[in-house]
């Protein structure tokens, strides 16, 4: 009755099947941990977010990697800006995804060490190979609040950092590289300005990451276990199926009965 499984169609049809299955199955579990990881995210930067702010030095030093668990830590520096080594970082989106250009200052701290300032976001020149009009850092000592980030590589970012730029513009921000151009010691990662508001709103400040959002991944990973499920359930209906016509064919094929004799 079930033979027409061992055809050469059937059998394909079945391999397919065997090895939808246990891919669907991966698939549905790699959004589940895509959802996972970003609850987990979510709940760690609200938690720094809210976080009292502590001074910069207590968590990074010179050379230190800024771990994720102190991503967007609320950080303090206090100290003086040092314009003559500020650099723009390109090919940045303001927060209405206008392309343009971070601004980058070192604060030179009371003990001589130096803290990079992400300040915020300003617009490109027309010439893209031209320095910026970049407003201009306040003077004197200033207490500058901000979300401590780590050194960007371009692993982690998928920014390329590209050679021959023009002067003072920069692809990565690296405190190992700007501390060579400024021949000083320089923390490790740098602060993400928060306040100070910029007198004239700019540099516009970046502001909070998004960790309200969770995305689609959940919903996804159901979807996938749903389409697991449906695979087995649709090589029944079409095994019941291929039997019921191959009998009612068979049936139509079948000799008619010859009269009875009397």
């Amino acid at each position: 009755m079930y033979r027409f499984l061992l055809s050469r169609q059937w059998v394909i049809l079945t391999l397919i099947g065997l090895v939808l299955i246990p891919t669907m199955i991966e698939l549905g579990f790699w959004q589940f941990h895509r959802h996972q990881h970003r609850v987990a995210q979510n709940t760690l930067i609200a938690e720094n977010l809210e976080a009292k702010p502590v001074p910069v030095t207590e968590l990074t030093s010179p050379g230190h990697t800024v771990p994720r668990a102190d991503y967007w830590r609320q950080v303090t520096a206090t100290g003086t800006y040092d314009t003559s080594h500020e650099v723009v970082v390109r090919r940045r989106t303001s927060a209405d995804d206008r392309v343009g250009f971070h601004v980058l200052t070192p604060l030179i701290l009371a003990d001589g060490r130096a803290v990079l300032i992400n300040r915020g976001w300003i617009p490109a020149a027309a010439d893209q190979r031209a320095f910026p009009s970049v407003p201009p850092a306040p003077k004197g000592t200033v207490t500058v609040t901000g979300r401590l980030k780590a050194d960007e590589t371009t692993k982690a970012s998928g920014i390329k950092d590209l050679a021959g730029l023009p002067p003072r513009q920069v692809m990565l921000i690296s405190s190992a590289q700007q501390a060579k151009a400024l021949g000083r010691t320089v923390l490790g990662g740098y602060l993400e300005q928060s306040a100070p508001e910029p007198a004239g709103s700019s540099p516009e400040l970046i502001p909070d990451p998004d960790h309200d959002s969770i995305g689609a991944h959940m919903a996804y990973a159901v979807q996938w276990w749903l389409f697991t499920a449906a695979v087995p359930v649709g090589w029944v209906i079409l095994v019941r199926r291929e039997k019921r016509d191959r009998e009612a064919a068979a049936a139509q094929d079948a000799p008619e009965p010859a009269p009875a004799t009397v």
